[in-house]
């Protein structure tokens, strides 16, 4: 399911986790297989995405069988499909918490419109498999590099952005950066303000180019671009710009023309306190 622009074009510019696999597919079934050094995952669905069905998991540690289970999520109980494109892998083995062994990572598909990609890691503790997952919306997410000692982390958007203040086209989703440890998954976009900076800059000229069609949907860009730099601690820079911008009459939504420019402002200020993004 493809993400955001933002997504998309982040994930062009970072190191993208890519492992060897096996893919079988036989008579409407589908089996994908993932090694690495002493944990195989197999995942296994009949039927063709994204209206598969019968997901199973099965994990070897050290040759032995350690979980061997149907897949089932708060979001879609036992009837969820594989994320699959283009025959992209949908199972991974990495390192998500820095130390330990890997974990094994399932990409999964909820059907629905704009809804709604789910990961669900499967981590190991002395005794056990310890499921966890998370729901990404519609952007998803991407397992990137960017931890310094070779951990991934899983880079997305926010997707309570979407419809917030205009349609889901016109909405611009700020980057959301995802890590996994002590069997939780943590917010700490914060802790990379290139990437942050990136998109921030990418929003920017999008609403920038708005200038064209004389800014008629501007609204979602540039609550995405006022997000990353609010996250930068650039909120000065922000309530200037956007009462600037909103003087010029360059705030508007096609979706509510009469919920632009100084209303938008206000609106904007209070969504991004509420959801951490101002303080």
């Amino acid at each position: 399911m493809p993400g955001p622009i933002a997504l998309r074009r982040l994930a062009a510019g970072v190191v993208v986790v890519i492992s060897l696999f096996a893919s079988t597919s036989v008579a409407g079934a589908a089996t994908q297989t993932v090694t690495k050094e002493n944990v195989t995952a197999t995942f296994s669905y009949d039927g063709t995405p994204p209206l598969s069905h019968d997901p199973h998991l099965k994990i070897s540690r050290n040759g032995k069988v350690v979980y061997d289970q149907s897949v089932r999520s708060t979001w879609c109980a036992n009837q969820c499909s594989a994320d699959v494109i283009a025959g992209r892998k949908v199972v991974h083995i990495v390192n998500l918490q820095g130390s330990g062994p890997p974990s094994v990572v399932l990409d999964l598909y909820s059907g629905g419109a704009h809804c709604c990609a789910i990961e669900q890691v499967y981590s190991f503790t002395s005794n056990s498999v310890v499921k966890r997952e998370h729901d990404f919306g519609d952007p998803g997410e991407r397992l990137v590099e960017l931890g310094a000692n070779g951990s991934f982390d899983l880079v997305s958007a926010d997707d309570s952005f979407a419809y917030a203040f205009t349609d889901f086209a016109a909405s611009g989703l700020p980057i959301e950066i995802l890590s996994f440890s002590h069997d939780a998954f943590h917010d700490v976009t914060r802790s990379f303000p290139v990437l942050i900076g990136r998109d921030a800059r990418q929003w920017m000229r999008a609403f920038r180019s708005q200038a064209s069609t004389h800014y008629q949907d501007s609204v979602g860009l540039v609550a995405a671009w006022a997000a990353d730099e609010d996250m930068l601690g650039h909120s000065g820079i922000v309530a200037r710009f956007l009462a600037t911008e909103a003087k010029a009459g360059h705030l508007n939504s096609a979706l509510n023309p009469t919920a632009g420019n100084r209303k938008y402002v206000a609106a904007l200020q209070k969504f991004l306190r509420a959801h951490g993004y101002l303080r």
